[in-house]
């Protein structure tokens, strides 16, 4: 797809800044990373040219100085809290993100458990970390946490909390998603730090909102989108507007808690380095877009995706109506309708003409292919067949996988694993096409066309199984579809 993000620039200035932050304090900085440390596809949807494992980079080259602590809400592990991108639990992701991090050569010190209130669900996970040889600490609820600045710095505030030990100059707390209170666990630490003799900072690497973008930018709209179950809401920084007589975007979260972090570095240090919420970001991904117009359009592209998301969730029970409310005064505001992506448009056309359900796809060209389903194929798994042939230029007539393989599948699917569904499905489509590329050039070209789908955008009527999601997913396709169950 068309860049749109200097992804080299961001790395060589980022860490830069990075360094600096850290060089500005004594002893020990805690830097918040906000978002996903890698894996953030949301990043690489909306900044096309972003890599997700941006940040994982950076971090590795100051893995000799560094410790990482993740960080999970009970509430999150209460209500069994899953990863949308990934499809699992929060506290299966902590375990997950541990392993990622040691497997890269980075030291992960330990778990801390926010929110805590003597949940049994928590109890439980600390009890299973602590089998894994896993340290694992708890920060329990404060009353009228973040406007009661008084109690929260006090012995019966911050000082309740457990003293999470580190042992090197940079920790960088992060978390399997947002609202986990790695703010929190940064701000109790600087008490504690304090009450312990130890000199410490506070930083915060937050991608999203982009504080020196418009407030009403597609890229920060797709950021309330994305945390539209959070009500997250993205502001003018009044403290940054007040000290500088400059506009910056920031979000209400970081706004509020901005009095709690200035009153305790005041009473710590007497003095706060920070003059308002954006001073504390070392975000930079803002002087790294090289492409306005490819970036806004891919932006109003991944609210039009959370909006059908949310459609989904809500058809499953996963969500209520006022996160598709949010999501659809958002677009609102950007001025888009679901119209507005041209997949959508192309893909309800096509299911319109035929009866049947249909998908389509944008390439990076701006061509859109269609396909319908069929008694063979799903609509993604045919639509993928006839993406791949276009991009090799292969006679769109010509069947790449016979219809003489498919029916043995269909009989084993429906005779033998007493399936309802006799379609292919996608990854069972790319296993043929494996198999017949050995000896079929055609399926060898196709197979190889793979890679260009990396960051299209596809639209289904109907709503697709986990198994074509996922595929999907695999092949960094930005995916939507009606919450219409198949019938």
């Amino acid at each position: 797809m068309k860049c749109g993000f200097d992804n080299d620039k961001y790395l060589k200035i980022q860490s830069e800044h990075i360094k600096e932050r850290i060089a500005q304090f004594g002893d020990k900085l805690y830097l918040e990373f906000g978002g996903k440390l890698f894996d953030d596809h949301h990043a690489s949807r909306v900044l096309p040219g972003f890599r997700p494992d941006s940040k994982l980079r950076m971090l590795m080259q100051l893995s000799d100085c560094a410790e990482i602590v993740i960080v999970i809400s009970a509430l999150d592990i209460e209500k069994n809290k899953v990863r949308g991108d990934l499809g699992i639990t929060y506290d299966m992701d902590v375990l997950r993100l541990r392993e990622e991090f040691q497997s890269r050569g980075l030291f992960v010190g330990s778990v801390v458990v926010t929110h805590y209130n003597g949940q049994s669900s928590a109890d439980a996970f600390r009890k299973k970390l602590e089998h894994l040889n896993i340290t694992t600490y708890v920060h329990y609820t404060i009353d009228g946490y973040p406007n009661n600045v008084a109690l929260i710095d006090s012995d019966d505030g911050f000082g309740r909390n457990d003293y999470v030990m580190t042992t090197r100059p940079l920790v960088v707390v992060t978390a399997p998603g947002p609202g986990s209170g790695k703010m929190a666990v940064c701000l109790s630490q600087l008490y504690q730090e304090h009450k312990h003799g130890i000199k410490a900072g506070y930083a915060k690497f937050e991608t999203f909102p982009i504080w020196n973008l418009p407030l009403n930018h597609p890229v920060n709209i797709a950021y309330e989108a994305a945390t539209a179950d959070l009500d997250d809401v993205n502001m003018i920084d009044p403290f940054h507007l007040e000290a500088y007589g400059k506009t910056a975007v920031n979000y209400n979260r970081d706004i509020e808690i901005f009095p709690v972090l200035d009153a305790l570095f005041k009473g710590i240090y007497g003095s706060n380095p920070y003059k308002s919420p954006t001073d504390m970001g070392v975000n930079m991904a803002g002087f790294c877009i090289s492409d306005d117009d490819v970036c806004r359009k891919a932006a109003l592209d991944e609210v039009i995706r959370r909006y059908y998301n949310a459609l989904r969730q809500m058809a499953e029970g996963a969500c209520n109506d006022a996160e598709v409310n949010k999501i659809a005064m958002l677009m609102n505001k950007a001025g888009i309708t679901t119209a507005t992506r041209r997949t959508t448009v192309a893909a309800k056309q096509v299911h319109e003409e035929t009866g049947v359900h249909a998908a389509a796809i944008e390439l990076a060209d701006g061509t859109i292919i269609t396909s319908k389903t069929t008694d063979l194929l799903g609509p993604c798994a045919s639509l993928l067949l006839n993406a791949t042939k276009h991009l090799a230029g292969i006679n769109h007539e010509i069947k790449l996988i016979p219809q003489e393989m498919i029916e043995p599948i269909q009989t084993t699917k429906l005779t033998y694993l007493h399936g309802k569904n006799p379609r292919l499905h996608t990854d069972e489509v790319l296993v043929a096409l494996s198999m017949l590329s050995i000896h079929n050039d055609n399926c060898r070209r196709a197979l190889e066309k793979l890679p260009e789908l990396d960051g299209c955008q596809v639209h289904c009527t109907v709503m697709l199984s986990e198994v074509d999601r996922k595929i999907l997913k695999k092949l960094g396709i930005g995916l939507s579809f009606d919450p219409v169950k198949k019938g």
